[in-house]
């Protein structure tokens, strides 16, 4: 029997999740919802680029979309610039009796340790009136800093750190929300955006930093958290926009997890906006980004992850396998027991049901 699921939003891991809802056999879509009141009332095949009539109208109504009970919700929506709001459609969403996966609101990974209980505890509520359990995930935060890790860690005897980087030029990630508000490239270097100010980084990534503590069975004593803006040296423009000469067009930065004085655990981010700026700095595998995986024991590894996809360039790849995330857990999200769930709770996720020779001819 395909679960019933409604899809909310259709932006670049929206978009990309809602074609898997369409054409995957294993779910049933039964409602999407829009915030675009262009989007209202198209079909969501369309809005998938699948080429298909679904049967399936767009709303700007998340009430009316929930009416059709679904088990489950697609909650793709913008997290970054509305924590407020992402927060209560998902509290709304979880309360109706819907169980939801979502690639937002981020500190929802693990909010424990960085969310106040004030702001956790609606969220529990919701579920123990719905009956509902919540998974929220991506790529970084998300498998590529928590599944990755865990995986090869299991090998080893002995580990003494563990270092996780996404080394990515962004010139052609078009969401602009993101790339010019919330991480503030093409600003003067010195203006901070919100992602930079005391404590963001820690609260951003500190979800991941405190699940790979849980699982490896230790608490962290202390995140700290380091950054650096690199200018451009002439203006140039990007799929989020123009860059102008000064304006930042490249960061570094770097969220630790520091255990009695030593730092164990590092998130490490090197993102461009053209390859030939700061060469000092990590490169990646591939041309355009790649994840990499370097963990100091016995045995050492440095494990490189390079995303590649048929339909778009490295950007699109790694947001494709977000979305590929967040809708391959449907199922054992549904099956959990009611409550917030991490990778730690739910069974280990392999291509059951995505797997080629599963899949219709």
């Amino acid at each position: 029997m395909a679960v019933r699921v409604v899809h909310v939003a259709t932006g670049n891991v929206g978009r990309i999740a809602l074609s898997q809802l369409i054409e995957d056999p294993r779910f049933d879509l039964v409602g999407l919802v829009v915030s675009d009141p262009e989007k209202a009332g198209r079909d969501a095949g369309e809005l998938a680029g699948t080429g298909t009539v679904t049967g399936v109208k767009a709303t700007a109504d998340l009430d009316a979309a929930l009416a059709a009970r679904p088990e489950c919700t697609v909650y793709c929506a913008l997290g970054e610039t509305r924590l407020t709001g992402a927060l209560a459609d998902v509290r709304k969403i979880l309360a109706s009796g819907s169980n939801v996966v979502a690639s937002s609101p981020v500190p929802l990974i693990h909010p424990w340790g960085v969310l106040p209980d004030g702001m956790i505890e609606p969220i529990e509520d919701a579920c123990r009136e719905g009956g509902t359990s919540l998974f929220v995930t991506g790529v970084d935060p998300g498998w590529a800093n928590d599944l990755l890790p865990f995986a090869i860690a299991s090998t080893c005897r002995r580990v003494e750190q563990i270092r996780c980087l996404e080394i990515a030029d962004y010139a052609s990630y078009d969401g602009s929300p993101v790339i010019l508000d919330f991480m503030g490239f093409g600003r003067p270097v010195g203006d901070l955006p919100k992602l930079f100010r005391p404590g963001m980084l820690a609260a951003s990534w500190g979800v991941t930093l405190r699940m790979l503590a849980r699982g490896f069975g230790f608490e962290l004593d202390d995140i700290t958290e380091w950054f650096e803006q690199e200018p451009a040296p002439e203006p140039f423009d990007v799929a989020a926009g123009h860059i102008p000469a000064g304006g930042v067009a490249a960061v570094r930065f770097q969220i630790r997890g520091v255990v009695g004085g030593k730092e164990v655990l590092v998130i490490d981010h090197t993102n461009r906006l053209r390859a030939d700026l700061r060469p000092d700095w990590p490169q990646p595998a591939q041309e355009g980004g790649s994840y990499r995986v370097e963990i100091v024991g016995e045995p050492s590894y440095r494990v490189d992850v390079c995303p590649s996809s048929a339909k778009g360039d490295h950007n699109h790849a790694a947001i494709a396998s977000g979305a590929g995330r967040i809708v391959n857990a449907i199922p054992d999200v549904v099956a959990a027991p009611p409550g917030l769930r991490t990778p730690l709770d739910l069974p280990f996720n392999t291509a059951r049901g995505v797997f080629a020779t599963t899949l219709p001819r």
